[in-house]
């Protein structure tokens, strides 16, 4: 089982994440610590759960190799090596940039198989801000190991929510600042599955356990960050997400790393 009571946060350097009521994470963030991902089970990446997403395939969603709009839950993974926390410093490995995708993370607390949508809320431990980093490209079909799960794109955090506290997964606002400035707005109201129904129906087929996420997916239109930039992510009123989007390790730097790896 995993479960917690207020808000699950991990600090840099140390073993095991805090729980912590509201006000004592948001005074650690303030003065500004560095975290850890919070959570450490398997991490899915839901795609195409967004209407607009789906509206802008147009009619290439009825051509090869879609050939009709999905009929299931279309998942990734996002490996280990992807997870990263609040003021994670992540690489942007070309001129293309990185895109900042922002969703919501569902904790899952209980096994779950064959989850009915009634019942989904219990097996839920909490939720959490994501942000499912990739490398811009135009096809969402079997969606590509080397733009999705590069080193550090997925930094999860700075904290889980405990269930309890989200009265409405549903019907979240989602915002990402770019450089201090308003880059995306969106809302978890536009998704084609809930999050009831998004768990109904990925259990239906395969089991979560407890501690995994599963993100209710990317919206359309997510913003662009370049080398320099830093992010700031937010759902509704939690505690915000930063990232720093810094320069590739030239040659050098790497065989030092691997040396001292």
């Amino acid at each position: 089982m995993f479960s917690l009571t207020d808000h699950l946060l991990h600090l840099e350097g140390e073993a095991l994440p805090r729980d912590l009521g509201a006000t004592a994470a948001r005074a650690l963030l303030a003065r500004g610590a560095r975290c850890r991902a919070p959570v450490s089970g398997a991490v899915y990446g839901t795609l195409l759960n967004d209407r607009a997403a789906l509206q802008a395939l147009g009619d290439a969603v009825n051509a090869p190799p879609y050939k009709a709009p999905p009929q299931a839950p279309i998942l990734y993974l996002k490996p280990r090596n992807t997870l990263a926390g609040h003021g994670a410093r992540v690489s942007v490995p070309g001129a293309q940039g990185v895109q900042v995708g922002a969703s919501l993370g569902i904790v899952i607390g209980h096994t779950a198989a064959r989850v009915q949508p009634r019942e989904a809320f219990d097996y839920i431990a909490g939720y959490a801000l994501v942000a499912d980093l990739c490398v811009p490209h135009e096809s969402v079909y079997r969606p590509s190991v080397r733009f999705r799960a590069r080193d550090g794109f997925c930094v999860i955090g700075p904290t889980v929510q405990a269930r309890r506290h989200v009265a409405d997964p549903d019907r979240l606002a989602i915002h990402v600042d770019i450089a201090g400035e308003p880059r995306f707005s969106a809302n978890t109201s536009n998704c084609v599955r809930g999050v009831a129904q998004l768990l109904a129906d990925v259990t239906d087929f395969m089991t979560l356990s407890p501690g995994d996420v599963l993100t209710l997916g990317v919206p359309h239109g997510a913003p662009v960050a370049h080398t320099g930039a830093r992010a700031t992510i937010f759902i509704a009123d939690w505690p915000a997400l930063d990232i720093e989007f810094i320069a590739p390790p030239t040659a050098a730097q790497a065989a030092t790393q691997g040396a001292a790896a």
